[in-house]
């Protein structure tokens, strides 16, 4: 385990209308469940924490799940259910549809921490990507005192010590950049080879 101070959460609380409601987790790549891809980072954290309003889908994966964070507020309200619920200081969150985060990418944003930064994440085509950075869990009690006024995850960021990767940070374990990539239309899932959840992806991973 390289980094026992670290949870891996992983976002499951999007609808998917783009896509028909599927559960984005269970999109399979590969003939293997983008959730069951993510979990190759299980080894590598101290735990790994499903983040979702309906877990019923993920229920084979056996994961320590939330669901009771706050509604109606989206990905941040995900965020700040997993940095309160963390049992680490640091916390890996990760959106349920981004199949492309392997070992190395964590290593590359667990490796730019320090006692100076909060939050450390990649910039990637001019766009901060908040659904694959580093978070202290200590961040919990600010971020949801702000979820009143309803804040996006970016605007979540303003005021804190965030420290930005660029892309050559990441191109460096990622030539292609993919790690960033999450699957959202079905464009998406024709340009990646990504099939929506079947009898295979129902089996145990």
């Amino acid at each position: 385990m390289p980094f026992p101070d670290i949870t891996l959460a992983i976002l499951a609380g999007g609808e998917g209308r783009r896509l028909g409601g599927v559960a984005k987790g269970l999109l399979t790549l590969d003939g293997e469940p983008v959730l069951a891809r993510q979990l190759r980072l299980a080894p590598h954290v101290a735990e790994v924490l499903l983040v979702s309003p309906d877990p019923a889908p993920y229920a084979r994966f056996g994961l320590r799940t939330l669901t009771s964070e706050v509604r109606g507020h989206g990905a941040p309200g995900g965020l700040c259910g997993a940095l309160g619920a963390a049992r680490t200081p640091w916390v890996l969150a990760l959106g349920c549809d981004m199949p492309f985060v392997e070992p190395p990418v964590l290593e590359v944003l667990a490796g730019a921490r320090d006692a100076t930064c909060d939050v450390v994440l990649f910039e990637v085509g001019g766009f901060l990507q908040p659904l694959l950075g580093l978070y202290r869990s200590a961040l919990a009690a600010s971020f949801t005192a702000q979820l009143p006024s309803h804040p996006s995850l970016r605007s979540l960021l303003r005021g804190v010590r965030a420290r930005v990767l660029t892309e050559h940070h990441l191109s460096g374990v990622d030539a292609r950049l993919l790690a960033v990539q999450g699957l959202n239309t079905p464009e998406d899932l024709a340009r990646f080879g990504v099939e929506q959840p079947n009898a295979a992806a129902s089996e145990l991973p």
